[in-house]
């Protein structure tokens, strides 16, 4: 690998601009829902836009091969999503917005923001397995993982990195793709969408029964071919630093080493924060950073090191910055450092031993569940 290869940084301005309609936190205004001073729905820009402005503001931007990307196709959507869909959706954009899913609102032009936001994570996984970038970070919005081929849901309008691995695929840059999903929410929609599929192995560490409901069981692994492809880690609510890492140790990266993927993408969500208003989970920006630096050793050891991290959800927007800044860090080398002022809050709020081993240990059940299952 080139020492002088750069991360690369894949973001626009115009992400940003992407609406989230009438709504008060989750629950749409009206009747006895008051709006709002500031803001809407929890997914909004500014946890994005701040973890941006922090880069500048430590220099750690200057480090990184920064660049938007142009809309991704209609041939690239069609590859995931029904033209009939995307004609809806397309339709509603030309005119006032709408909503076509749960709580997945957008307003004029959302259509396009949505095709620049997957442009954005198709380009940079073209980028890392061209070889002309050591790793690539996407600051998708509007984000991807819980979008149906058919259906929006949970913020979602279009399945991002869905979209980017149909793309290598169809342009012959990879055979075999890993996706890991640590957004604390079920990745619903790329385990829907390569649910039968042995080209994809798609991994979801997420918060046992949060979003969607009744879905992300231990037990989905696949359909026909793609038995055994899917994994779901489902961890009780309060699962800490030690259990995510524990997770990663005893599952994700076994799995990995099985699977030996071209390239691993990562669906990057910090919202397993401890301080996330959608989530009831203890992860602190330390857990994002050391998960991204056994992805990458990984990536090392199985595929030149060619690693992907696309956005997803997180949404306090005092801590977002400070993981994104822990995780980017992490993944261009970088001695750039932002101290998370929660981290030492965090630290001492972890599960007391008795909780951690309780938690280990419905993990280690689950290894052993997926070892004694062979693809």
């Amino acid at each position: 690998m080139n020492s002088n290869q750069q991360t690369g940084f894949w973001w626009d301005e115009k992400c940003f601009w992407h609406s989230g309609g009438n709504y008060a936190f989750m629950m749409p205004v009206g009747g006895l829902v008051q709006p709002l001073a500031a803001g809407g729905l929890p997914e909004n820009p500014e946890t994005k836009r701040r973890l941006k402005n922090l880069l500048h503001v430590t220099g750690l931007i200057d480090a990184l091969a920064t660049s938007s990307a142009p809309l991704a196709t209609e041939e690239e959507l069609r590859r995931v999503h029904p033209a009939s869909y995307l004609k809806e959706f397309k339709r509603l954009s030309d005119d006032k917005g709408g909503e076509l899913g749960e709580r997945t609102p957008f307003g004029p032009g959302g259509y396009e923001i949505a095709a620049l936001s997957a442009g954005l994570a198709t380009e940079a996984l073209r980028g890392v397995l061209s070889g002309s970038q050591r790793n690539a970070y996407a600051l998708s919005r509007p984000p991807g993982h819980h979008c149906l081929p058919d259906k929006p849901m949970g913020y979602c309008l279009l399945a991002n990195i869905a979209i980017a691995v149909e793309a290598a695929f169809a342009e012959k840059r990879a055979e075999r793709i890993a996706v890991i999903d640590w957004d604390v929410h079920h990745g619903n929609g790329t385990e829907a969408i390569f649910y039968d599929r042995p080209d994809v192995l798609a991994i979801s560490l997420h918060q046992e029964n949060n979003y969607p409901r009744d879905s992300g069981k231990v037990g989905d692994r696949g359909h026909g071919r793609g038995e055994g492809y899917n994994l779901n880690i489902s961890m009780v609510p309060g699962t800490g630093h030690l259990g995510y890492l524990h997770a990663f140790e005893r599952i994700v990266l076994p799995a990995l080493q099985q699977y030996n993927p071209d390239v691993i993408v990562v669906a990057c969500g910090y919202d397993a924060s401890g301080v996330d208003p959608l989530s009831r989970m203890m992860a602190t920006s330390n857990t994002f950073a050391e998960m991204t630096r056994m992805t990458m050793q990984a990536a090392d050891e199985l595929c030149g090191g060619r690693l992907l991290l696309v956005h997803e959800g997180g949404y306090s927007e005092a801590h977002v910055p400070f993981c994104g800044h822990a995780v980017i860090a992490t993944l261009a080398g970088s001695e750039i450092a932002a101290a998370d002022p929660l981290q030492t809050r965090l630290d001492f709020q972890q599960p007391n031993p008795d909780f951690t081993a309780y938690q280990i240990g419905l993990i280690d059940r689950m290894a052993e569940l997926f070892s004694n299952q062979k693809h």
